[in-house]
């Protein structure tokens, strides 16, 4: 599958589909996200389980406020949903696959485990 345009008006469809969601957040002025792009690419024809996203940070920046981007590229990663992985810089071709290989890998039932925990023990305002 190749990669696909996300916007702000098609992140929550992308999002809701389940599975494993890959956001490359990058600009056309970056030279890091353009040496980064054809490698991002290669890897979505080779990967069809996985949605390979990029998000235009320069064409959609309440995306890209909105997920905390503060350098680029940046990659998040979601699986059902949840957010599981967010670094900042390119990542060389076997360090993308093996990415990869532990996002399928992930014991979801623990995720959503720990992020239940953790909302459970959040601060809470007082009243």
């Amino acid at each position: 599958m190749s990669t696909i345009e996300v916007t702000e008006q098609n992140f929550q469809e992308q999002l809701t589909k389940g599975g494993i969601l890959l956001l490359d957040f990058w600009a056309e002025w970056c030279g890091p996200c353009r040496s980064f792009g054809p490698i991002y690419e290669s890897v979505s024809q080779t990967s069809p389980d996985v949605i390979f996203g990029k998000v235009d940070t320069e064409a959609a920046p309440g995306l890209a406020a909105a997920a905390g981007i503060s350098a680029i590229p940046t990659l998040m990663a979601f699986r059902d949903g949840i957010l599981v992985f967010s670094q900042s810089g390119a990542l060389p071709k076997p360090a993308l696959e093996d990415l990869l290989h532990q996002l399928r890998e992930l014991d979801m039932d623990q995720v959503r485990e720990a992020a239940t925990d953790h909302a459970d023990h959040a601060p809470h305002s007082a009243e």
